[in-house]
């Protein structure tokens, strides 16, 4: 790799600081490094494909897993890799911690020094009296949750046209093998390995003494029918329109897929138990 570009969540400490430092090691190195313009998640995202030079190879992150997330729901469909630069918390997605990490990292990329892993993502769209008035990504979870406190959900999914089963809860999680260990684990839901194709049902604090998480194929479509008002949508955070009663969500797996940079050659399972034990 030769050709980079830089994305860095200007909240975290010494992001933008540890962004110049890279850009200056990879310059020095012969290759060719692009800072994105700078500005906050808030105003809609982190960077636009419009903003991505044509001949970029790796976009690096800086930040947390949070960072990396939105980059990829950014720039979803340019087939580029990603790799993470850690300067928030845990850290699940991202490859390296400090300054001497950084520099190892760097170097792998120019030497070619790594392996390309696909992470799977789920689209969903919201369907009002047979339209389309919202659709998104999402590289972790879809979340439909509770616009009010204290008010639990009503809603009825169906797995493939089949019913599946009617929930009382505050809500439920939608989740991807990567977003496995986010809000899904959170809420008790299972560990999944990365590399795996399926999706990950979890209801959030269910009012039934029987309501388990559920893994389904891929290949599977789900549809959500809301039973009641107050909710809403969530893609990796970010929420979509308010849902009304007699909306549908159609959730699958998204056509697009996150390539992710791998440099160590750790397993999952040990990853995440190092990670655990910093928490």
């Amino acid at each position: 790799m030769k050709n980079f570009y830089i994305v860095a969540n200007l909240g975290k400490e010494r992001a933008g600081e540890t962004a110049e430092e890279i850009s200056c090691y990879l310059q020095e190195k012969g290759a060719k490094c692009l800072l994105h313009p700078q500005k906050s998640a808030q105003e809609g995202g982190y960077t636009r494909v419009s903003q991505l030079p044509k001949d970029t190879e790796c976009v690096i992150t800086i930040g947390g897993d949070g960072t990396l997330i939105q980059a990829a729901r950014d720039l979803a469909g340019c087939r580029i890799p990603f790799i993470g630069v850690n300067r928030g918390h845990l850290g699940y997605l991202t490859q390296v911690n400090d300054s001497q990490e950084v520099k190892k990292m760097l170097d792998a990329l120019l030497e070619g020094r790594y392996w390309l892993e696909p992470r799977m993502m789920l689209s969903g769209q919201v369907v009002r009296q047979g339209r389309n008035i919202f659709q998104d990504i999402a590289l972790n979870e879809i979340v439909l949750s509770r616009k009010d406190t204290l008010k639990p959900l009503h809603f009825r999914i169906f797995v493939n046209g089949v019913f599946l089963n009617d929930y009382t809860a505050d809500g439920m999680i939608f989740a991807t093998p990567t977003g496995s260990t986010a809000y899904n684990l959170s809420a008790g839901g299972p560990i999944v390995a990365p590399g795996a194709r399926m999706m990950i049902l979890t209801p959030i604090c269910p009012h039934a003494l029987n309501a388990r998480s559920i893994v389904l194929p891929e290949e599977d479509q789900i549809a959500v029918e809301i039973l009641d008002e107050g909710h809403m949508a969530a893609f990796d955070g970010n929420l979509g329109d308010e849902v009304k009663k007699k909306d549908v969500i159609q959730i699958r797996r998204s056509r697009l897929d996150t390539v992710l940079v791998q440099l160590k050659q750790v397993s999952f399972l040990q990853n995440l138990s190092s990670k655990m034990a910093g928490v």
